[in-house]
């Protein structure tokens, strides 16, 4: 029989390790400094400073907008777009209808990141003089090499299997490319993204993947630099000629394929039957018996 006793005292004990573990995430999570909390959380997206990457640049964000706003929109940016909130709307529409994804952080933990980023980037009124400069001509962006785009290419498609064995993009994602037969919808549309989001907005994403479900996929699974050039050059390929590539329907031709092969095979048979005879079997049988006899 199971001693009752060692089940009780096997239970409180797990009990109280998975407290003990409770407690001891949320005291590391409370000494999480504002910056930490940001490089881990923000930093793929934000800058402070630093010019737009993949979403607005945060500097003197404490000055335009309400403590109370930021942490709504940071905690759900879509949920507060849904509330019919304008400015959110405006932001939403701005960075091409592309929700920031929703960040499981406590009113302390945004609290740490706001102070982190004025304390970093000062007010908006700090950075007039700054604003006030010519702006320098951009950089021009740098084009990928034959061998990176293919790379990238087989990379996207899964035909080549990343260092740390994670799954292809195109499980979740497609572009327009004649060179690939398609790819997922589970995700965005990425035959555009790279004149949206540039060199840096892209390596960014793909270097510290903030979405939830990037990161559910590729926990542990992180690219390499190898690998993030390749895709990056590859997406840029991707965007420069989509404009010439023909539009796939892929489901719509393998329908079309396989009715227009059963209607073949219906002809082939149709042909077949005619050229049978069209006297009865039997008949055939009982006029060659006659014939013995």
């Amino acid at each position: 029989m199971i001693n009752r006793g060692f089940v009780i005292r096997k239970s409180v004990v797990g009990v109280l390790v998975v407290a003990g573990w409770l407690i001891g995430s949320q005291t590391a999570s409370a000494q999480e400094s504002g910056k930490e909390i940001f490089q881990q959380r923000c930093a793929a997206c934000h800058s402070i400073g630093g010019g737009r990457l993949v979403g607005p640049d945060l500097k003197g964000v404490n000055d335009k907008r309400p403590e109370d706003w930021l942490l709504k929109f940071i905690k759900s940016s879509e949920k507060l777009v849904k509330s019919g909130d304008k400015t959110a709307a405006a932001l939403f529409e701005e960075f091409n209808k592309m929700p920031m994804p929703d960040q499981a952080l406590s009113d302390n933990q945004i609290k740490k990141v706001l102070a982190h980023i004025k304390e970093t980037g000062g007010s908006a009124a700090a950075g007039k003089e700054t604003a006030a400069l010519p702006p320098q001509a951009a950089a021009p962006v740098a084009e990928a090499q034959p061998g990176e785009i293919q790379l990238g290419q087989d990379l996207f498609e899964g035909k080549v299997r990343f260092a740390n064995r994670g799954p292809s993009c195109n499980a979740c994602h497609h572009v327009t490319s004649d060179a690939l037969l398609g790819g997922g919808v589970l995700a965005s549309e990425l035959t555009l993204v790279f004149s949206r989001m540039g060199r840096q907005g892209v390596s960014a994403i793909l270097g510290n993947t903030p979405f939830p479900v990037m990161q559910a996929a590729y926990a542990g699974k992180e690219f390499s630099d190898k690998e993030i050039n390749a895709l990056v050059g590859f997406l840029q390929h991707v965007d420069k000629e989509h404009a010439r590539q023909m539009p796939k329907e892929w489901g719509w031709r393998m329908f079309s394929t396989g009715a227009g092969g059963v209607v073949v095979l219906l002809g082939i048979f149709s042909l077949a039957g005619r050229r049978r005879k069209k006297r009865c079997v039997n008949q055939d049988i009982y006029d060659r018996q006659v014939k013995s006899e």
